[in-house]
């Protein structure tokens, strides 16, 4: 299996277990899925244990089910919801996207990237930015688990149907891991 990271700030964000598709050569997309998962407190119980007695000890403390993305719990990717005041703006996420989008061509260099993938980036990263920032308003925008403020922003959006949910990310931003 191949994970692939971050390069910036070193988050998983994806793996081959997921069907992905390169865009403009430099994005690449992939079909998600939404699904409840329970959330508070253990997701198991001892066997033999007396269930009612449990609840007692947890005092009156209710779990329930949250709609998530199979992308955002495997790889424990942070939703920046707009109602809580963490997506960033419009003009934020630009001024992100630009700095983004250098320190990625200083990592290619770095890392002795060939110059037909740099050049392929270079080419394809205007467009791509454009693309994103036109799409912007209809984006779930997620970060890695270290909430690293340089690192890649994971976009989620719907397709066409308005039920499949997907996720957009940086091709030239990730580096394979093989597990």
């Amino acid at each position: 299996m191949i994970i692939y990271k971050d390069i910036i700030s070193g988050d998983e964000l994806l793996s081959d277990t997921f069907n992905l598709k390169e865009v403009d050569g430099v994005l690449i997309e992939t079909d998600c899925r939404k699904y409840l998962k329970k959330t508070g407190g253990d997701d198991f119980q001892l066997e033999g244990a007396n269930p009612s007695a449990e609840e007692a000890d947890e005092g009156g403390e209710e779990g329930g089910e949250v709609m998530v993305h199979d992308i955002e719990d495997q790889f424990r990717l942070v939703w920046l919801k707009t109602e809580e005041g963490m997506k960033p703006s419009k003009d934020a996420f630009k001024s992100h996207l630009k700095t983004y989008v250098k320190k990625v061509l200083t990592k290619l260099q770095e890392t002795g990237a060939s110059p037909e993938t740099i050049d392929a980036f270079k080419k394809g990263a205007p467009g791509a930015v454009k693309k994103i920032l036109a799409n912007y308003d209809n984006y779930d925008v997620l970060m890695g688990q270290s909430m690293d403020g340089d690192s890649m922003h994971v976009l989620i959006d719907f397709r066409e149907d308005g039920v499949t949910p997907f996720a957009t990310l940086w091709k030239h931003g990730l580096e394979e891991m093989k597990v």
